[in-house]
């Protein structure tokens, strides 16, 4: 039987990794596909990715927060997602946007740092994918392992 506590973070690590995605692999290469303007495509994304950021920082500290109540070691993916999302959008987006600013987003700086960003991106969604994963299994193990209280109540079992 699972707790209250695991779903609720079962439901906000499904709703991190599911925006993450969404965010990343529809939503920004829509954009950029079907604005004319990839000034203005790029403008749009670099807002959305913002609001991602500041929702999986929220997503990261909030299960962080439940593994501690709960007196758990805070998980390694999350940990590790919350490092993507740090290091790609706190770290080397400032520093991109300032290139593209001041009019460079066409060299070789620009692209090497949106090619380190978007491995980042990536890394974060491959340790989504497995948070996800864990997550459901530890909750289907543990269905599995307790039996149902109507059933022992009830002498079925």
């Amino acid at each position: 039987m699972t707790t209250p506590l695991h779903r609720a973070s079962l439901l906000l690590t499904t709703a991190w990794v599911g925006s993450n995605w969404t965010v990343g692999y529809l939503v920004a290469p829509t954009l950029f596909k079907t604005l004319p303007d990839p000034v203005l495509a790029g403008t749009i994304a670099g807002h959305l990715f913002s609001v991602e950021a500041w929702f999986s920082v929220f997503c990261a500290l909030t299960l962080i927060g439940i593994s501690l109540y709960q007196r758990q070691k805070p998980s390694g993916l999350v940990l590790g997602m919350l490092v993507c999302v740090i290091s790609g959008y706190f770290v080397l987006h400032p520093v991109m946007a300032n290139l593209r600013d001041m009019g460079l987003s066409n060299q070789v700086q620009f692209r090497v740092l949106h090619g380190i960003a978007s491995g980042i991106y990536l890394m974060q969604s491959i340790l989504g994918a497995m948070l996800v994963i864990t997550r459901l299994s530890v909750g289907s193990v543990k269905s599995e392992a307790e039996p149902d209280p109507a059933s022992v109540k009830s002498g079925t079992l």
